[in-house]
């Protein structure tokens, strides 16, 4: 099947004006101008999209999503029930990277892995870190090294905890052990190998982090550190790392990106090494893309000065490769947003629809099969 989509504004994410783009073989094959009716005289299986209107834009990716839910810190009744693909499309999120939390005994890597399968087996592209918050962390094959190297879907370890009482204070050779293993992991299989850090609220902030450049054979891009917006005093720290290499992360639970995204910039933070997640656990997936649209229709940001924050700069520092900008030989993740509003049109996945006007067509596969009857809606209001 080849797609083209035509009459749209295309960001790859950079602005390019007014161009076409063509997909085959659920790949980008083209950006410009593309004849239609030479399309046409080809006589092949074809599909056309008119994006009058729209923005044509790379899929989100979300690097840090609790797959199967969130744990219940206040008793087995407040654990959250797991992402389902329908919950994740909607909010135009085409790429995911799984992690566990502070519950490696109930929210398994095993269970991880297999839910990470099961929403590549839905044309979503699924990836996870290889761990939880305790350190050494937590495998299937027995270490993150090997974890890294041989299977396909994990690229990295985490989320490491630092500076929180949910986890113990990791020694810094510990730590250090554990980027190590990360990253020649990756180095040996051709992946990220990054050691996925949740920094908590405690005191020491990014002191661990620290300890571990300074004093250990660990580079400072070994290490990507998420929730770094709790405090101006630890987003200076955060900074000041990233000025020396070390990729960052601010989640959107706070609903509050605009106020960070412009410290960051404000205090000289690399625009570059600026990712955000949804942290989706008892909060839903949809953050990313509601708050990249609140910072463009509320906050004076530019629509390409916040895309690359869930798409380039994600897939750069993760090392996914084919995701995250528009351009030849990229996958046909792609999303249609209305002009004005930047309400989501489309979403296609390895260039099939997944939401197509709005509505959902990518189901889970079990329904099929199944008479049970389930609407959740949680009750907070955004």
């Amino acid at each position: 099947m080849l797609t083209l989509i035509e009459g749209g504004r295309v960001y790859d994410p950079d602005p390019c004006g007014v161009q076409s783009v063509l997909l085959a073989d659920g790949h980008v094959g083209k950006v410009g101008e593309i004849n239609r009716k030479a399309l046409e005289s080809l006589g092949a299986e074809h599909q056309v999209i008119d994006a009058s209107g729209c923005l044509v834009v790379p899929g989100l990716i979300d690097p840090h999503i609790h797959l199967l839910g969130g744990s219940g810190e206040t008793g087995f009744s407040t654990q959250t029930p797991e992402f389902f693909i329908s919950e994740i499309v909607r909010f135009g999120i085409t790429t995911v990277v799984g992690t566990l939390g502070v519950d490696t005994t109930m929210k398994t890597m095993a269970g991880l892995l297999a839910k990470v399968k099961s929403l590549k087996e839905h044309g979503l592209n699924a990836f996870c870190w290889s761990g939880g918050y305790d350190v050494p962390p937590e495998s299937i094959l027995g270490t993150v090294r090997e974890d890294v190297m041989f299977i396909e879907e994990v690229i990295g370890a985490g989320e490491i905890a630092i500076s929180d009482e949910r986890a113990l204070a990791p020694d810094p050779r510990d730590l250090a052990r554990t980027a190590t293993h990360a990253h020649i992991g990756g180095m040996l299989a051709r992946k990220a190998g990054l050691m996925h850090v949740h920094v908590g609220e405690g005191k020491g902030r990014l002191q661990p982090l620290r300890d571990v450049v300074d004093n250990f054979d660990v580079e400072p891009c070994w290490i990507y550190a998420t929730h770094i917006e709790r405090t101006e005093e630890l987003m200076d720290e955060a900074i000041d790392l990233a000025k020396r290499g070390m990729p960052c992360d601010v989640d959107v639970v706070e609903r509050d990106l605009h106020r960070w995204l412009r410290y960051w910039r404000k205090h000289g933070g690399p625009d570059e090494l600026l990712t955000v997640s949804s942290d989706a656990a008892i909060t839903s997936p949809s953050g990313v893309w509601l708050q990249l649209r609140d910072c463009v229709l509320n906050h004076g940001f530019k629509l390409e000065e916040v895309l690359p924050l869930a798409t380039r700069n994600t897939a750069r520092i993760l090392k996914l490769r084919e995701k995250g900008e528009l351009r030849k030989g990229c996958a046909g993740d792609i999303l249609l947003l209305q002009e004005d509003t930047l309400e989501i049109v489309h979403v296609l996945s390895h260039g099939k629809f997944v939401v197509r006007d709005g509505e959902v067509v990518e189901k889970e596969n079990w329904l099929e099969d199944s008479d049970r009857e389930i609407e959740l809606r949680g009750e907070k209001d955004d």
